[in-house]
């Protein structure tokens, strides 16, 4: 070894044992203050300097309490509807696109997954108003339900990252995407409003149009809109063209309706619906030889009616209850080339839910929620294998047992306290699950697994715009149906129930640095999080229908550590710049070798220039290459074993708005980059022009 390399090699350990130190003293730290929350009296804050009296004007919401985005011990980013509409995003997911921490995969046009930390499918938590979507058959790895929300009903969309699991239970490893509808506020005098917002995408990518009507009295209000899209083929950058078949249909419609019963109690009602049909599954159909392999139509529908109570009592600050109710439906078909076997498969979800929640605030430094979440899913699942020669039909099991009945429960209590500079929120929450299945092939089985997870972060404010914080959190993933039970072929494997595991767990650790001023934030953060009992397909050894025999079991430990970093900086009073950018590094201890679907080092710059009723905007959005692979990743052909290629894009949006009406305008991929996000099934849309037209009454 040549000195140099011995320099380099000393440094590099010398650098891990500070970062080890460091993560060390935190837990030390974190313990110190949680004895200092039983010794400092919350009345001194009343005595500090009113220099440290400042709040930053960005709350963000967790579990139904509002923090300053400045004093949270986390890293918490959001959008809003506006910062949705100006960049002409086609899907929710698309939206997240260029969200700092947020890095977005796409089997095909109809899916989109964000990966959070270094993690997606069932390790991330999707909620909306507050209730689950996760269901019992969220699969590991990329899937399609986030694009299932209309992105026309969201208000807000905030993304938690490496928390969750104590405000909203099992799946919340990576973290949670929060997001959170339009409603109208109520006023004293009838209000009407009515608008539409037409959008087109070059060759014939997009068609949609959204109408939306929204009414509000004194005690009452409702709003409900119906959005009809048309997606056409993506065309790729350079060198890849037209990509078919990838276009579908979509249709989305939703009310949403407020009743002030008094000045302290509400009700809201919701119903949100989805309806997508003809989504192909395109690298099955490229490289699988297939012929044909879609989801013919994906449906989810929500419905929930919202109890609250809200006071100034000190005992009780406010009481929520909702009660929900949630159906999905995926039609799945499949047919190879010069076969005559053409399968399809169905799988519905019934999901009931009730959650309740008691917000005290026993002073005004201290906050506390308390509460209980249940969910229950019914999974009915069934196949049809037809000879399309003879017209000849066979009723098999689904990829799921039929009637399998997934029982979710928990207790939770959180606590956020205020004690003038620091800031500390704490947390536990016990979930227990009764598990029921009913499997034809492998019969009866009843499983009872359980989790116990706490979680406490600190942020202590330096002087008026510096901040520190740091935090340790647990998480874990209750093993579901798509882990128990399935039967047949899953992407590139053939997968046989297992019946014997256990919850994944999580414990993440967190510091990190904010600066927050009027016209400057800074945010970095530095993180580890240690996974273990993690849930993992084997070979078996079998081979059917030409695909490998996969079963799972709680075997393999992993770590992803990386850091975040995000700024943003307001020039003048026309021009504002942000950049954020994310780094993850993920090992398999278990195989030796990285953990699958790592995202590269990503992020984007964006330079705003707006004046009163105008505003444009130059995005860079980039990734670079990934060819750290775990084998996994080799064998996947969305992937192989070259990896994925570094890519760059840049996109102008502009948009001029009047009182009535605003024009949104998108140049997208000017350089007509080709480029495909790490293990997406689809390249990403070359040079394409966008506008959208929006008009109220």
């Amino acid at each position: 070894m040549s000195k140099e390399q011995s320099i380099i090699k000393h440094l590099a350990q010398s650098f891990k044992n500070k970062i080890y130190v460091g993560f060390m003293g935190i837990k030390i730290i974190t313990l110190v203050l949680w004895v200092l929350l039983f010794i400092v009296k919350p009345t001194a804050a009343q005595n500090r300097d009113t220099l440290y009296n400042q709040l930053d004007s960005v709350l963000v919401t967790s579990r139904n309490i509002k923090t300053s985005q400045a004093k949270t011990p986390y890293v918490i980013s959001s959008i809003d509807q506006n910062q949705i509409r100006e960049t002409n995003a086609r899907t929710t997911p698309e939206a997240l696109q260029g969200v700092a921490g947020v890095f977005l995969q796409k089997t095909n046009h109809g899916g989109g997954s964000a990966f959070i930390r270094g993690l997606t499918g069932n390790q991330t938590l999707l909620v909306i108003d507050g209730i689950r979507l996760n269901n019992a058959t969220y699969r590991y790895g990329p899937n399609q339900y986030l694009n299932t929300i209309d992105m026309f009903t969201l208000e807000r969309v905030d993304v938690l990252k490496g928390i969750g699991a104590i405000e909203y239970g099992s799946d919340a490893m990576g973290g949670v995407i929060n997001l959170t509808t339009k409603e109208v506020n109520t006023s004293g005098f009838k209000d009407f409003k009515l608008s539409n917002t037409s959008k087109f995408l070059s060759s014939q990518m997009e068609k949609t149009n959204r109408t939306e009507m929204s009414y509000a009295a004194n005690n009452w209000s409702i709003i409900g809109g119906l959005s009809i899209k048309r997606y056409g083929d993506i065309v790729g950058g350079e060198g890849v063209g037209h990509q078919a078949p990838t276009g579908y249909r979509e249709k989305n419609y939703n009310i949403k309706a407020k009743v002030k019963l008094s000045s302290s109690q509400e009700i809201t009602f919701s119903t949100q619906n989805t309806i997508q049909r003809d989504i192909p599954i395109y690298h099955k159909i490229v490289l699988e030889n297939f012929k044909i392999n879609q989801v013919d139509k994906q449906v989810h529908n929500l419905n929930y009616l919202k109890y609250r109570y809200a006071s100034k009592h000190k005992v009780i600050s406010e009481i929520l209850v909702t009660l929900s109710q949630q159906r999905s439906i995926e039609n799945r078909s499949n047919q190879k080339n010069n076969t005559t076997l053409l399968r399809k498969e169905r799988d519905t979800i019934h999901s009931t839910g009730l959650t309740a929640e008691i917000i005290v605030k026993p002073t005004k430094n201290w906050t506390s929620n308390t509460g209980i979440d249940i969910y229950s899913d019914l999974v009915n699942s069934n196949t049809t294998e037809t000879n399309t020669s003879t017209t000849t039909q066979i009723q098999k099991r689904g990829l799921y047992p039929n009637g399998f009945i997934y029982n979710n429960n928990s207790l939770f209590n959180i606590h956020y306290i205020n004690l003038g500079k620091l800031s500390v929120i704490a947390g536990i929450r016990y979930n227990f699950l009764n598990i029921r299945i009913s499997d034809t092939t492998l019969g009866n089985v009843t499983l009872k697994p359980s989790a116990l997870v706490t979680n406490f972060g600190v942020n202590y404010q330096l002087n008026k715009n510096n901040f520190i914080f740091g935090s340790i959190s647990t998480g874990y993933r209750a093993p579901n149906i798509d882990d128990l039970g399935t039967l047949g072929i899953v992407d590139f494997r053939y997968e046989i129930p297992s019946y014997n595991l256990k919850p994944e767990k999580s414990k993440n650790i967190e510091i990190g640095y904010k600066y927050n001023a009027v016209k400057t934030n800074v945010t970095v953060s530095f993180f580890q999080m240690n996974l273990k009992d993690v849930i993992a397909r084997i070979v078996n050894g079998q081979v059917i229908n030409g695909y490998n025999v996969y079963t799972k079991k709680n075997i393999e430990s992993s770590y992803i550590k990386g850091t975040e970093i995000s700024v943003s900086h307001q020039i003048n009073n026309h021009f504002d710049l942000q950049s954020n950018a994310t780094y993850t590094y993920g090992q398999n201890v278990t195989k030796n070798e990285p953990m699958r679907r790592m995202p590269p080092f990503f992020g984007q710059n964006k330079l705003s220039w707006h004046s009163k009723n105008k505003t444009v905007a130059i995005r860079h959005q980039f990734a670079g290459k990934q060819t750290r692979l775990a084998k996994g990743d080799i064998d996947d052909n969305r992937i192989g074993a070259l990896g994925t290629a570094q890519w760059n894009t840049i996109q102008i949006d502009a948009s001029i708005r009047w009182k009535h009406l605003e024009i949104n305008a998108s140049a997208i991929n000017i350089l007509n980059q080709k480029y495909k996000t790490h293990g997406s099934g689809v390249y990403g849309m070359g040079r394409a022009f966008g506008i959208s037209v929006n008009w109220k009454l």
